[in-house]
């Protein structure tokens, strides 16, 4: 077991209610210390700070307090990302910016995200799509310059886009850190966002030995940058590990259902935080990079990212 940091969540989405503090529990005593609940709808914010608020003091503690003999599981130190994602770009509004803004001024995240372009189906291409998605990718920046503070990119089939938008904004990773969530580009895409001050985060598709394209990236970028670029996520409910499947359904189930996403998230074995160690293992596995000095690497990778100072604990 080896302390991580799991940068990108959605474990605050219904399909964990029935169970998330056990599953909280789960994931700490495999390691997992810290995690990010990462929005992406307006109206699912104040879900965010209800899951952290449960994750501050769970069942768990609350019998302890009460009954001091009783062992109990403590369970990860959850923090929020406060984004309106490209993929629903159709529900957010001006005012949905507006209120973003007054929330981040007032409950200051961790992080802006998760922000970016999506053009993934045909509807997502149009024109006037695209450009809605541009001018909220632009406005987020805005917002994380203004409050200094680290996003998280959704990106999908649009690569090239984003970083035209980064180089000609005045956001800078390098100062403000920045993570690639659930790098799905090449070789060169990858060097480029990695030259642009952003970490690529890595989930479970690095477990599949068929995703070729993602692994030769992850090994290209890691032999001209060393393994300082990467940093590790669940990106739960999705992107479960190979050998934490169930079915042979292994495909997102994001946007699903407006109001609840991931409804079907069971069927193909939901993914939780407690898989992270799996990322781990075959990270370590593809890069020759034994688990303990990964882990170690990784630790100091997503406090870069995230411009935190978490201690990294000791055996």
């Amino acid at each position: 077991m080896f302390p991580l940091i799991d940068t990108h969540t959605h474990f605050d989405a219904p399909v964990f209610d029935a169970d998330r503090t056990w599953q909280a529990q789960q994931a700490y005593g495999r390691g997992v210390c810290h995690l990010l609940l990462v929005g992406y709808l307006y109206r699912h914010f104040e879900r965010l700070y209800t899951t952290q608020q449960l994750l501050e003091q769970p069942l768990g503690s609350r019998l302890s307090a009460m009954l001091p003999s009783i062992d109990v599981a403590s369970t990860p130190k959850a923090h929020i990302a406060l984004g309106l994602h490209p993929f629903y770009i159709e529900q957010h509004s001006d005012a949905h910016l507006s209120q973003m803004a007054q929330l981040v001024a007032e409950c200051r995240p961790l992080a802006i995200g998760e922000i970016g372009l999506d053009t993934f189906t045909d509807e997502m291409k149009k024109p006037k799509m695209l450009a809605k998605q541009q001018y909220f990718f632009r406005a987020q920046l805005d917002m994380a310059v203004q409050h200094q503070l680290p996003v998280m990119l959704h990106i999908r089939k649009a690569h090239a886009e984003t970083l035209a938008i980064l180089k000609a904004h005045h956001y800078n990773a390098h100062q403000l850190g920045g993570i690639a969530h659930s790098f799905s580009g090449g070789e060169q895409e990858a060097k480029a966002f990695v030259k642009l001050g952003f970490k690529l985060g890595v989930t479970g598709q690095i477990t599949n030995p068929n995703a070729k394209k993602l692994r030769r990236a992850i090994q290209s970028v890691v032999a001209s940058y060393g393994t300082g670029c990467l940093v590790l996520e669940t990106d739960c409910p999705d992107m479960t590990p190979i050998k934490c499947q169930t079915t042979d359904d292994k495909s997102s189930a994001l946007g699903e259902n407006v109001d609840n996403e991931w409804q079907r998230a069971v069927g193909y074995k939901r993914n939780v935080p407690a898989n992270l160690p799996w990322i781990l293992y075959s990270l370590s596995e593809l890069l020759n990079v034994a688990p303990a000095d990964l882990a170690r690497q990784l630790w100091q990778n997503s406090c870069d990212a995230l411009q935190t100072l978490w201690t990294y604990p000791q055996p």
